[in-house]
C-alpha cells in the first residue's frame, strides 16, 4: 500500500534467513492444537513462547484471555519475554462452550491477542499472524453476538449470548464468536496497520480436531452423530492437532509472503458440503 506512513518493506537476507530461529508466541500452548503448533515450531529451532489460562510446561504466560486483565497481562509479558518484539503470533486459545464466555474468548480474546501484539510484530522479522477460527464460522450465527464483537462493544455481545442462551439457542454462541473472528481478520488484514506494514495476517478454520475441546461432544452418542451431520469430513475423518501444525507453520514463516485477509479451512471437505461451490 505506497504511500501510507507505515509502509513496511519486507526484510529477506537469502535463501539462509528463511531457515533462522524466530519467536513465536502462541496462546493455547497447554493443550490441542496450540499445543501441536508450539511444540512443532519448537522442534524446527524456533523460540515458542506459549500462553495459556493453565499452568503447563508449553505455556511461560499463564493468563485469562477472557478479561480485559488477562488480555493487558499477556501483551505486557509478552513484550518482556520477547524484548519488545515477536516474528509471529498465534491466537488459537479457546473455549468449546456454548455459553458467553465462548464470547469473551474466542471473539474478544483472539482479537485483542493479535491487535494487542501487533506493535510487537511490527518490530519483528517478516512478521505474521494467524487466528484459529472454525468451520463453525459457516454455521447458523446469532447477528446481534457478531455485530457487538464487531463493534468491539463485549457488555452488549455478552448480553446477546446469554439471551441466546436463555431462549434455548447456546449453539449460536460459539459459531457467532468465531463468524466475527474472521470477519474481523478480513477486515483487519488489508488496512494500513497490517498489510501496510507487511504482516500479513490470516485465519485458519479447522473441522472437528480430536482434542479435549472436542471430546465431550465425540464422547456423547447423541452429540457425535449431530457433529457429524453438522461437520461432515468426507477426506480421511475427523484430524488430529499435529495434521494442523504443518499449515499454521507455513502461514507464519517468512515463505508467506502474499496470502492475507483468507481463511483457510482445513476441514476434511466440510465447508464444500455444506456450502458447495458458490461457497468459496
Amino acid at each position: 500500500m505506497a504511500g501510507t506512513g507505515t509502509e513496511r518493506t519486507e526484510r529477506h537476507e537469502g535463501p539462509g534467513s528463511r531457515a533462522a530461529a524466530r519467536t513465536y508466541l502462541v496462546t493455547g500452548a497447554a493443550s490441542g492444537i496450540g499445543r501441536a503448533v508450539a511444540r512443532r515450531l519448537t522442534a524446527r529451532g524456533h523460540r515458542v513462547i506459549g500462553a495459556d489460562i493453565k499452568e503447563s510446561e508449553d505455556s511461560a504466560i499463564r493468563a485469562d484471555l477472557s478479561t480485559v486483565e488477562g488480555r493487558a497481562q499477556l501483551v505486557e509479558e509478552a513484550a518482556e519475554l520477547g524484548g519488545g518484539r515477536l516474528d509471529a503470533v498465534v491466537a488459537c486459545a479457546g473455549v468449546g462452550l456454548f455459553d458467553p464466555v465462548a464470547v469473551s474468548v474466542n471473539g474478544f480474546g483472539a482479537i485483542a491477542t493479535l491487535a494487542g501484539l501487533r506493535p510487537l510484530l511490527a518490530a519483528g522479522r517478516d512478521p505474521r499472524a494467524l487466528a484459529v477460527a472454525s468451520l463453525a464460522a459457516v454455521h447458523e450465527t446469532d447477528p446481534a453476538i457478531v455485530a457487538a464483537v464487531l463493534a468491539g462493544d463485549e457488555e452488549a455481545a455478552v448480553a446477546a449470548a446469554r439471551a441466546a442462551v436463555e431462549r434455548g439457542e447456546g449453539r449460536l454462541v460459539y459459531a457467532s464468536a468465531k463468524r466475527a473472528l474472521v470477519r474481523w481478520v478480513r477486515r483487519a488484514a488489508v488496512t494500513d496497520a497490517w498489510a501496510g506494514a507487511g504482516i500479513p495476517l490470516n485465519a485458519i478454520a479447522p473441522g472437528i480436531v480430536r482434542t479435549p475441546l472436542s471430546r465431550p461432544l465425540l464422547e456423547d452418542p447423541e452429540l457425535h452423530a449431530l457433529t457429524d451431520a453438522s461437520v461432515p469430513m468426507p477426506l480421511h475423518g475427523y484430524a488430529d492437532p499435529e495434521q494442523l501444525a504443518p499449515l499454521v507453520d507455513h502461514l507464519t514463516s517468512p515463505e508467506n509472503t502474499h496470502v492475507t485477509g483468507q481463511v483457510v479451512f482445513i476441514d476434511g471437505g466440510a465447508d464444500a458440503v455444506l456450502r458447495g461451490d458458490e461457497g468459496w
